[in-house]
């Protein structure tokens, strides 16, 4: 599995909302990394003798995830339910940090990292419905027509443009059919 294979990983099964946040498992996430990379491992960043830096009364836990050899760094505050950070947070406010910062440091080898761009899905290939036109275009009945226009409906019906490619194919192919029908 490489960088490009994460990226693709549709991880919406695996997440939870709160509030108006999307939190993916740490540890399914973990376990897809180990998957990914078996070398794969992660590193709490210490402060003297403590696992997080001391920002005026509130922390901030900073975790190094390596993944393909390249070691990759991110940093995230305690915060509570509203994102708010916590003021002398206790050890489980400090571990919540630490694995969420964790699951952050994987996204940054690519598994989840449309979830911190606000995306809803990864970003997918682009579509090529040509073929699908032509199948429409090639049509001999109303029968055949409807069986094409439904397939190729099924096979893009998350984009948009190519479904409007494919209702102006699927009219223009049916008026040519009536027409024929009538003469």
């Amino acid at each position: 599995m490489t960088v490009a294979d994460l990226l693709k990983t549709n991880v919406n099964q695996h997440t939870e909302k709160k509030a108006n946040l999307t939190y993916l498992s740490w540890a399914w996430a973990w376990a897809e990394a180990l998957k990914a990379d078996p070398k794969a491992n992660y590193k709490v960043e210490m402060f003297g003798d403590k696992c997080y830096m001391d920002i005026n009364g509130t922390a901030m836990v900073w975790v190094t995830v390596t993944m393909f050899d390249k070691p990759m760094t991110c940093q995230l505050p305690v915060m509570d339910h509203r994102n708010k950070a916590i003021p002398n947070p206790d050890a489980f406010q400090i571990n919540t940090a630490i694995m969420r910062c964790m699951t952050k440091g994987l996204s940054l080898h690519g598994l989840g990292l449309y979830i911190y761009a606000g995306e809803d899905l990864p970003e997918e290939p682009p579509q090529d419905a040509s073929i699908a036109i032509k199948s429409i275009q090639a049509s001999k009945t109303l029968d055949e027509l409807k069986a094409h226009y439904t397939a190729s409906y099924a096979l893009f019906g998350n984009n948009k443009d190519l479904l409007a490619q494919l209702s102006k194919a699927k009219d223009v192919r049916k008026a040519e059919l009536l027409e024929v029908t009538h003469d």
